[in-house]
């Protein structure tokens, strides 16, 4: 196997094994980055968290190309995020950093008027909608946890969190 010979430093298998394999790899991440520059960077870090993690590859739990796609798809969604985060903070920085004139009277009456509104429209909810709702929005659990907390499958929170939230959106008037 390939992965057990770049894992004793063989050159020559990790060249085979990224010959048979970076289509793949860089094919994944330009899906999920779109940018080709992030791709490529993403895709030789890729190969080298191999070089360097090639020992650490257990065929118990999967094929090597399983274990390869895991890695790329997770760095390229770590690209992703980082980028966004990035992205969220010079927003953040350029927003607080502006004087900008408002009436922040109107503004508060704004806030509160919506805050009343959805504690409106949540009413409107079943009882296991607004439970769940509440847990996933306001909680900020996902729906795995959500599902643990109130002792149900996932599917079923996924459902009264997808109904809940078209009925607020009925009950608020988005469209």
């Amino acid at each position: 196997m390939l992965l057990e010979h770049i894992a004793r430093g063989d050159q020559a298998a990790f060249a085979e094994f990224y010959e048979l394999t970076s289509r793949r790899v860089f094919g994944m991440a330009r899906r999920v980055l779109i940018d080709v520059e992030l791709s490529e960077d993403t895709t030789q870090e890729v190969f080298l968290q191999v070089w360097q993690n090639a020992a650490k590859f257990s065929p118990e739990a999967g094929s090597p190309l399983a274990w390869l796609m895991t890695i790329s798809h997770r760095r390229a969604v770590d690209k992703v995020r980082s980028s966004q985060s990035s992205t969220d903070r010079e927003a953040k920085y350029g927003a607080s950093s502006q004087d900008i004139d408002h009436d922040s009277v109107a503004d508060e009456v704004d806030s509160r008027l919506e805050a009343e509104a959805v504690v409106r429209c949540l009413g409107t909810l079943t009882e296991t909608q607004q439970e769940s709702v509440r847990l996933a929005y306001y909680g900020g659990l996902t729906y795995r946890e959500v599902a643990e907390k109130l002792n149900a499958a996932v599917p079923t929170i996924k459902s009264r969190i997808r109904d809940g939230l078209i009925r607020l959106k009925t009950c608020l008037g988005v469209s």
